[in-house]
């Protein structure tokens, strides 16, 4: 609940007014931050504004001295480093601040750009942490171009320009979506497409540096020097540091034999770029011309020492660098390490006349077919070069005459039409994603000839995984038919019985199974799962034991110890067997990496249940209980782009199995994939015409489709369906509510409550009903629901949330406490109570927000409140702190931006104060606090 953390920001709280005693003996303590970290932190901010970068790094590091964890320190120390060209050290602090919880929207496009800097292209495309979904739409879109950066410089100009045109998607007139296809364009050589798009920036943004800057490299590669030197003198006009300009027009001067203009650029970009190698080279250039051999010897040298300490991960990203480094050692006369860069280069560009080069280092060592390797390819770009020709030839001539031939052999292959054949083929379509057809295929055969084992168990697999048990048992019961004294049939009759329900029969099955063998460990397996399930776990362990005593690599054994240690509440051994389990898998073996997966979403580390699910794919990227657990990892975090393609695929593999394809269509909604969700649920339907929860979930979808008159015919086929149960009143209720008309919802959710009084179907009554004469309906109804039900805390609270924003804050502070005396750990509860107790002036409620953040210290809205309640008892340094990290967490709540305004502001940072108060009124014009943010904000100006 929001509404109580709101303060008039001339409220100063009264002291003499305690809590109950309950909740005082919690500790003070929580959130401490020492004053000196603050005072370090708050002057590396004012450093970094006025570009003291080196200063600001030292005392960020002062800071993180005192305390290691203030995630606003980690913040501005990454963006600090990366200015000043610490690109490894940048992505560590970034790296920091993500694990204390900094929102990811705050330091992504750092992140993304200390990755780029370092070589790190591919991982851009690969971590979860750049993930599109989630962002706003102005990070998305510079992520977009960063990407499109990336994509370009492994060579993807498609996927480049496929992410140039998905940011203008954002917002076309931005002038930075067209200014980036240029560079892309340009290394493909399409200068008429390059020179538009820098047109069309320079027409979104005619005073632009950069615009100028790319309009002239376009320019520049089309052979007009005058018009490039024009666009870069523009540009440079427009921003006299401006790096690359300054570049490009030095490089200009140089080729038209300007030196002295040349030198002149030289100048400034050793005042502006010390370490610039290009600048270094065209240095060296400058003497060679000006017969100072000793200069430009010292030239070369300075490019070499420049370049060579750079990763090749990043260098094989800038092949102009790649080139400058081999010709420099070249020219230094060390050929071994100008063939590393040569070599280097011509991959990235292999028609330059620097392959000419490099082949001839490589024939100098006897490298002949690398030599011809290299030539063969700059030929295909300049077919015409005589001195290209001339060394390959002498190439040829030096190996024979050899070339290399390869054979394109094809292999017929002819079916027989046999058993054993077909049942390949049924096998074959099955794993194809044919499984109707498949199945059809396997059934033909089997009913030919029981004897078939291949072709049954694969049926009976194929069954028990769509959830038909019982045609799953009567193949089960088939085979043990003909093979009477094989242990492993009754083993899996077993197991279809087990899955029917009939624990009996199962029993009797497994046991048949080891009289007729008394080693097989499945049937041992599935005996101590019959015991788990009852809850002898005691039973169970032993027996687990003595399976792992004679194999310690039972990854089944292993999995059913997770299980009972799970049940018994001991997850960290839950965990560590898991991960054993999964380590003993075979390559193919994706149960327990699914297994794995699962426990870490209900254990709430996403980011862990992503990496399973990419191991576990890795195994069987087509399995359909792969796909829809890979699903369920991208949601959980954040990534509903990517869901939607995997359930795409999960929804074809489960053809028209109901339970499924519900279960599939509830993940397409979960990523807002309406269509991917009805399309799940006709094939659920056409499977199953009657099947329930597919006619509920389809009213659902309908409903947010934004189509009533459907949803409201399923919902009725519900009702007709099922008189006797909540559900189908409940979704009339949700259809009246989206055509508008909460009287009538309120009518059909009080239907739903009287059919099955339960604690969700007064939830959803006691919402609905909120709306109506200012809530004291809802009010006395929920108040007569606890009395009846004190054990149902959901509603006990959302009493509480009701007199809050009714304004009855001690019945909110009773119902509370009253919540909190049963669940003393509950975060969401006590910050509510804190803020209630803040309106009624109550000093304890300093106390209460200190519990809060004790139990959540990365929760934002915990960090806000009690912030605030700092601010009122004038702990004004502390409060700042706590605020900046809950708006570094949440950057898109205007509550707490606008308190980190007003911090700001009585500290007299007014600029920084104005970029909050602005911030937060952007975000929502209205949110509860919008009228004292613009006053605020007024008197700042």
């Amino acid at each position: 609940m929001r509404q109580p953390n709101i303060l008039d920001s001339a409220f100063q709280p009264s002291v003499h007014t305690t809590l109950a005693a309950v909740l005082l003996a919690m500790s003070m303590g929580a959130h401490a931050i020492d004053p000196k970290a603050s005072k370090y932190f708050e002057d590396a901010s004012i450093r970094y504004e006025k570009k003291d970068i080196e200063g600001a790094i030292i005392q960020l590091k002062n800071a993180l001295q005192v305390e290691p964890t203030l995630l606003p320190v980690h913040v501005l120390l990454g963006k600090a480093l990366l200015k000043d060209g610490q690109v490894v050290a940048a992505e560590v602090a970034l790296q920091e601040a993500l694990r204390l919880g900094v929102n990811r929207a705050e330091i992504v496009l750092l992140l993304a750009q200390s990755y780029l800097a370092q070589g790190k292209q591919k991982l851009i495309f690969e971590q979860q942490q750049f993930l599109l979904a989630g962002l706003p739409p102005g990070v998305q879109l510079e992520l977009l171009l960063l990407r499109a950066s990336a994509a370009s410089d492994l060579g993807d100009a498609r996927g480049a320009l496929k992410a140039v045109e998905d940011a203008r998607a954002i917002d076309a007139n931005a002038p930075g979506v067209w200014l980036a296809e240029v560079p892309i364009r340009i290394r493909t050589r399409q200068f008429a497409e390059a020179n538009a798009a820098a047109d069309r920036g320079l027409a979104l943004a005619a005073g632009s540096a950069e615009a100028w800057y790319q309009k002239g490299s376009v320019l520049h590669v089309m052979g007009d020097l005058k018009a490039a030197l024009a666009a870069y003198d523009k540009a440079i006009g427009a921003m006299p540091e401006h790096l690359e300009a300054l570049t490009a027009r030095t490089g200009i001067y140089v080729d038209l034999g300007r030196n002295e203009d040349a030198k002149k650029d030289l100048d400034v970009l050793k005042r502006v770029a010390p370490k610039e190698p290009r600048a270094a080279y065209l240095r060296a250039l400058l003497a060679e011309r000006s017969k100072n051999p000793a200069a430009a010897s010292a030239g070369l040298k300075e490019v070499a020492a420049l370049i060579d300490p750079v990763p090749m991960d990043f260098l094989r990203y800038r092949p102009q660098l790649l080139m400058l480094n081999g010709l420099s050692h070249f020219g230094l006369g060390q050929r071994e390490k100008a063939k590393t860069y040569l070599l280097a280069f011509q991959k990235v560009q292999g028609n330059s006349p620097a392959s000419k080069l490099l082949a001839q280092i490589l024939f100098t060592e006897r490298d002949t077919p690398k030599a011809i390797e290299v030539l063969e390819k700059y030929l295909q770009g300049q077919p015409g070069d005589a001195q290209a020709m001339t060394l390959l030839a002498a190439a040829h001539l030096a190996e024979g005459r050899n070339a290399k031939a390869s054979a394109l052999m094809q292999e017929a292959l002819k079916a027989r039409d046999t058993p054993d054949m077909r049942t390949v083929l049924g096998i074959s379509m099955i794993r194809g994603g044919q499984s109707a057809d498949g199945v059809s295929e396997l059934d033909a055969v089997f009913r030919k000839n029981p004897k078939q084992v291949q072709a049954g168990l694969t049926l009976i697999n194929t069954y028990m995984r769509s959830g038909q048990a019982a045609k799953a048992s009567a193949i089960a019961e088939t085979l043990t038919s003909q093979f009477p004294s094989n242990a492993a049939m009754f083993n899996l009759l077993g197991m279809t019985k087990l899955q029917t329900g009939n624990a009996e029969a199962a029993k009797a099955a497994f046991e048949q199974a080891l009289k007729l063998d008394d080693k097989i460990v499945a049937a041992k397996l599935n005996l101590a799962r019959a015991e788990i399930s009852s809850g002898a776990f005691d039973a169970a362990t032993v027996r687990l034991a003595a399976l792992l005593k004679a194999d310690e690599k039972s990854s089944e054994a292993m999995y059913e110890m997770s299980v009972i240690s799970e049940r018994q509440g001991k997850k960290a051994d839950a965990q560590r067997w898991l991960e054993k389990a999964n380590d003993a898998s075979g390559p193919k073996d994706v149960r327990w990496g699914l297994a794995l997966l699962d426990y870490f979403l209900r254990a709430g580390q996403p980011d862990l249940a992503l990496k399973a699910a990419k191991q576990v794919s890795g195994k069987a990227p087509e399995d359909l209980d792969v796909l829809m657990a890979y699903g369920r990892a991208q949601l959980a975090n954040g990534d509903s782009i990517g869901a939607k393609s995997t359930l795409t695929a999960a929804t074809r593999f489960a053809d028209y199995n109901p339970p499924k394809q519900v279960e599939i269509a509830r993940l397409q909604l979960a990523a807002n994939n309406l269509d991917g969700a009805a399309y799940s649920l006709d094939k659920a339907l056409s499977g199953q015409p009657d099947f329930l929860p597919a006619m509920v979930l389809m009213a659902n979808v309908e409903i947010r489709k934004k189509d009533p008159v459907k949803a409201e015919k399923w919902a009725r086929e519900v009702v007709g369906k099922s008189p006797k149960r909540s559900v189908g009143y409940s979704l009339l209720g949700d259809v009246a509510n989206a055509r508008g008309l909460p009287g009538v919802a309120v009518e059909h959710y009080r239907r739903a409550h009287q059919t099955e009084p339960t604690a969700a179907t007064f939830l959803q009554l006691f919402m609905s009903m909120s709306g109506q004469d200012g809530g004291k309906s809802a009010i006395a109804l929920a108040e007569q629901w606890v009395k009846s039900h004190p054990k149902d805390l959901a509603s006990r609270k959302a009493l509480g949330d009701a007199y809050a924003r009714a304004g009855s804050f001690s019945q909110a502070r009773s119902n509370y406490e009253a919540v909190l005396q049963v669940a003393p750990d509950n975060v969401s509860v006590l910050n509510n109570l804190a803020n209630a107790l803040m309106r009624l002036r109550d000093p304890g409620a300093l106390k209460i927000a200190e519990q809060a953040v004790a139990k959540a210290p990365s929760d934002a809205n915990a960090l806000d409140t009690l912030a605030w309640i700092l601010f009122q008892e004038k702990q004004a340094d502390r409060a700042l702190t706590l605020l900046r990290d809950a708006r570094l967490r949440d950057p898109n709540n205007p509550e707490i931006r606008y308190h980190l305004g007003a911090v700001l502001a009585q500290a007299g940072r007014s600029s920084a104060a104005r970029e909050e108060l602005e911030g937060a009124l952007k975000l929502t014009p209205s949110f509860p606090s919008a009228g004292a943010a613009k006053a605020l904000l007024q008197t700042l100006k």
